[in-house]
C-alpha cells in the first residue's frame, strides 16, 4: 500500500491510501488535491473516510461523488451530509483486504472517530496507520469544541497502547507551533530539541513534518507525556489540580489555548 499526503488548505492535509489502482481518502476537505491526484496516478476513488464534521475534513464530499465507486463512512453520532454509512466503536471496514478498526475518540469534538489500519492480516510487518483527524497532532492535540478534556485524554492515552512504529497521520501541520509549547512544558527534553531542529530543515526544504509516530509522539508531544514530572510540574503551575494524568492533561490544554511563544 502507498500513503500519500495530500496538500489542500493553509496546513492542511488529505490523506489517501491506494495499491496502485483504487485508492481511499480520508477527510477530504477540498476536492482539487483529490481529483489531480487520482488523474496523475490513474487511481479509482473506493472509499472515502471522515472523523468528523468541520468543513475543512468534508467540503469536498460532494464534489468528490462523481468520482466514487464505493460509500462515504462516517461517525454514527453526526449528520454529516455526504456520509452513506454511519459507523462507531467495534466496526471495521475492509480495503481491499486490508481490515480498518473504528475506534470512538470524541474530545476534539463530540463526534469524532478514529481510523487504524490493521495490515498485520494481509501485510504481515507493514506497521498499522492510524488516521486520526484532529485529535491528535504531532507534538500537540486538537482544541476542545463540543468534546471535553477527559474524553481527549482518553483518547490519547488509547494511542499510546499502539506499537511505536504505528504511521500517525494528522490533519494539520501545526508541528512546529506545538513543539514551541512543548518546549515550554518541558525544556530539558533533549528529544524535543532534535525532532524541532528535523522539522525546521523539512519545513526550510517545503517538506511536510508528516505523518509521525506514536514512539516520536511518546517522546517530545507533552499532551502524550502527562505521567513525566517536568510535565507535571509544569502543569500544576498553570493550574493542574493535582499530578493524575486527567488533571494535568486539562491544565495543558487550557494552557496552550492561550500560549504565546
Amino acid at each position: 500500500m502507498n500513503l500519500l499526503a495530500l496538500p489542500a488548505f493553509t496546513d492542511n492535509y488529505i490523506w489517501m491510501l491506494h495499491d496502485g489502482q483504487k485508492a481511499l481518502v480520508v477527510d477530504p476537505g477540498d476536492s482539487a488535491p483529490v481529483l489531480q491526484a487520482l488523474q496523475s496516478l490513474g487511481l479509482e476513488l473506493a472509499l472515502i473516510l471522515v472523523t468528523h464534521r468541520h468543513p475543512d475534513h468534508v467540503g469536498g464530499l460532494a464534489a468528490l461523488r462523481p468520482h466514487l465507486e464505493g460509500p462515504v463512512y462516517g461517525p454514527a453520532n453526526s449528520d454529516i451530509i455526504g456520509v452513506d454509512i454511519k459507523v462507531g466503536e467495534g466496526v471495521y471496514i475492509d480495503f481491499l483486504g486490508t481490515r480498518v478498526d473504528v475506534w470512538d475518540t470524541p474530545g476534539h469534538t463530540a463526534d469524532h472517530i478514529t481510523y487504524v489500519v490493521r495490515f498485520d492480516l494481509s501485510q504481515p510487518g507493514q506497521p498499522p496507520l492510524l488516521f486520526c483527524g484532529d485529535t491528535l497532532f504531532s507534538a500537540g492535540c486538537g482544541r476542545l469544541y463540543d468534546g471535553t478534556a477527559e474524553q481527549l485524554f482518553q483518547a490519547l492515552s488509547r494511542f499510546s497502547t499502539l506499537p511505536g512504529n504505528t504511521t500517525v497521520c494528522c490533519t494539520h501541520e501545526y508541528t512546529l507551533d506545538n513543539l514551541r509549547f512543548a518546549r515550554a512544558v518541558e525544556p530539558q527534553n533533549t528529544d524535543t530539541v532534535a525532532y524541532e531542529l528535523d522539522c525546521l530543515h523539512l519545513r526550510q526544504l517545503g517538506k511536510p513534518t508528516l505523518p509521525t509516530t506514536i514512539a516520536t509522539e511518546m517522546a517530545i508531544n507533552p499532551f502524550m507525556r502527562c505521567a513525566q514530572p517536568q510535565v507535571i510540574a509544569s502543569a500544576q503551575q498553570h493550574g493542574a489540580q493535582d499530578s493524575s494524568g486527567s488533571a494535568v492533561f486539562t491544565a495543558l490544554r487550557q494552557w496552550k489555548n492561550n500560549f504565546k511563544a
